[in-house]
């Protein structure tokens, strides 16, 4: 009985090793992952400096940027990502939600593939075809039909104010609208098709009409994912680059007005990099990175935090 043990012993042992360098091999390649986002945050903090020192606080509160008298402050580009981000979730999530809820729950099912197919079609487009729609055929189309009955007809809000010029903040948003709509559809729609079958027969059975059982048993069930997906579309939409920089104006102004030109952070950074001739230019175009990184950085931990309340309210329901 002995040798058999020592024998059963010495065969298991090459599967342990495997598994412990199995085991080794993965760990190391998640901590690497960590590793490059503090080596991101390290050398974006240290090029940076200059323009930390120099401005301190002011850098983020102020709203002077001038090349040429070498003071810069980032608070319009901090502002115009974050209202045309934000700006532009409250209109793409709706639509795309119910486009999801239309594939998976009501569109016949080879109606409801082709739909699917355009919009992964929709999604892989690049940001520049995007933004040269926006440029050549949206911003104008704004500019001669939508902006003047907005002056004319609600010109007395604050959001309105202004004269129609096409470029703008307005431009922007409806841009990163159109280019996060794929996004959170698709990832929308796998949420919706994992739902179980017997979610969807349990409320039929109770007498629940299609859009009861979608209200009550579907959205309930894919909730978090839901709420996933659409972080994931304000993630791409505060750190799309070039659709924006092509619309939106590029204009370093705090305004509340819709129509009137704005910039963002990844805006200004393409724009201005390759051109920033003195250190204190580029370290301060740096720290608008560094910002953006830790924005982004602050938006995925939010959402994290919320996708856990939520996951958390739906087991002690189902408890």
């Amino acid at each position: 009985m002995t040798s058999e043990n020592s024998q059963a012993e010495k065969m298991t042992a090459p599967a342990r090793a495997g598994d412990r360098l199995f085991r080794r091999l993965t760990a190391s390649f998640a901590l690497s992952i960590l590793a490059i986002l503090l080596l991101m945050i390290y050398e974006m903090t240290r090029e940076s400096l200059p323009a930390l020192s120099k401005f301190g606080w002011k850098f983020i509160s102020g709203n002077n940027w001038d090349a040429v008298q070498e003071e810069f402050a980032a608070l319009p580009f901090l502002f115009g990502s974050v209202v045309s981000s934000v700006l532009a979730i409250l209109l793409a999530t709706p639509l795309s939600v119910a486009t999801a809820l239309y594939i998976t729950e009501v569109a016949p099912k080879k109606l409801g593939g082709a739909i699917s197919s355009l919009v992964e079609l929709l999604a892989a487009i690049p940001s520049v075809i995007y933004g040269l729609w926006g440029v050549l055929v949206m911003a104008p189309w704004l500019q001669q039909t939508v902006q003047p009955w907005l002056v004319e007809n609600l010109g007395f809000l604050p959001f309105f104010e202004g004269a129609p010029y096409g470029v703008s903040m307005m431009a922007g948003v409806l841009i990163l609208a159109v280019m996060i709509v794929p996004i959170i559809t698709a990832i929308s729609r796998e949420v919706l098709l994992a739902v179980p079958r017997s979610q969807r027969e349990a409320a039929v059975a109770l007498g629940a009409t299609r859009w009861e059982t979608i209200r009550i048993a579907v959205l309930p069930y894919g909730r978090s994912g839901i709420l996933g997906a659409v972080i994931l579309g304000l993630g791409r939409a505060i750190g799309e680059t070039m659709a924006v920089t092509m619309v939106i104006g590029n204009t370093p102004q705090i305004s509340w007005s819709l129509l009137s030109p704005a910039y963002t952070m990844p805006s200004v950074i393409a724009n201005e990099f390759a051109e920033a001739t003195t250190k204190i230019h580029s370290a301060a175009l740096m720290e608008i990175g560094l910002m953006l990184l830790v924005v982004t950085l602050i938006i995925n931990i939010l959402a994290r935090l919320l996708i856990w309340s939520v996951t958390k309210g739906q087991k002690k329901g189902v408890a």
